[in-house]
């Protein structure tokens, strides 16, 4: 299972730096989320389309939206970022609304994750999110497969 990290960087520069030096973010420098399996790419665009209210394809199409920012000849890791659009929605989400997409993003076969569980990883999403807003950062994903 492939290795996702979350973080917030304040520049696209910032984020592809992490690729200089062997095992992702530094959680001294950066603000790190560590999410096995949750591919920055088709499962963030599901997310994205949940909590917008959107198609897939609409969420995928979107500026930044799994965006590949590294050297697509990489065989290790890659710097992916995450739309301003989703990072901006799980910022302002309320538990509440957290709560009613958990079950579909959940259910989404690439996440496979009881509702409960999918909730969790939702509200700590949330939390980065929130954290980049309020620095004026924004989020990507370091993917080591």
């Amino acid at each position: 299972m492939a290795i996702c990290d979350y973080y917030s960087a304040a520049s696209d520069e910032a984020a592809v730096g992490v690729l200089d030096a062997p095992g992702g973010p530094d959680p001294a420098v950066f603000d790190v989320l560590s999410l096995k399996g949750i591919d920055p790419v088709v499962v963030v665009a599901w997310l994205e389309g949940l909590l917008t209210d959107c198609a897939y394809d609409e969420a995928r199409a979107r500026p930044r939206s799994g965006q590949l920012l590294s050297d697509p000849e990489a065989e290790a890791a890659f710097v992916i970022s995450v739309s301003d659009t989703l990072r901006d929605a799980l910022a302002s989400a309320t538990d509440g609304q957290l709560g009613l997409v958990a079950g579909p993003f959940g259910a989404v076969e690439e996440v496979d994750l009881p509702s409960a569980e999918a909730l969790e990883v939702l509200r700590l999403l949330s939390g980065l999110a929130r954290r980049a807003v309020a620095e004026n950062r924004r989020l990507y994903c370091w993917w080591a497969l």
